[in-house]
């Protein structure tokens, strides 16, 4: 174990019920060396990040729009970021100034998938820059 203990693993929640979508998605970010969880209800996401915080929540905005404060009650890792998404067809409701001010970014899913990538390794980078999600551990506690 070195001196700085990494506590912010690479996890990126995906959040909304297409789960091709939601698939195809995992399987890119799982190729450029994230760990992606797909959940179906904001009920489940907040059970997953309770368990292990993500790096990034990438939530269908129709679900944000019905529960606003389900959407910020998802547990980010220290630095992490709310991303919505929607459908190019989809009719955009109106979501609240409250999850709109909480939100890094809004995509158009699966046309922008590169761009989450790009999202998802700017907020990796800001926190492994600021030193979020690192914690010392002092040499007397480290295993040999």
């Amino acid at each position: 174990m070195t001196h700085v203990e990494r506590l912010t693993e690479m996890k990126v929640l995906l959040v909304g019920e297409d789960a091709a979508l939601l698939e195809g998605l995992a399987q890119s970010l799982a190729a450029v060396g994230y760990a992606p969880q797909v959940a179906e209800s904001l009920h489940d996401a907040r059970d997953a990040a309770a368990d292990a915080p993500p790096l990034l929540a990438v939530v269908d905005r129709n679900l944000a729009d019905e529960a606003s404060g389900d959407t910020l009650a998802i547990t980010l890792a220290p630095g992490g970021a709310l991303v919505l998404y929607h459908g190019a067809s989809d009719d955009l409701p109106a979501i609240s100034p409250t999850v709109q001010r909480s939100v890094m970014a809004e995509l158009t899913l699966p046309l922008e998938r590169n761009r989450l990538m790009a999202l998802a390794a700017h907020v990796q980078e800001r926190v492994r820059a600021t030193g979020r999600g690192t914690r010392f551990t002092p040499p007397e506690q480290q295993a040999f």
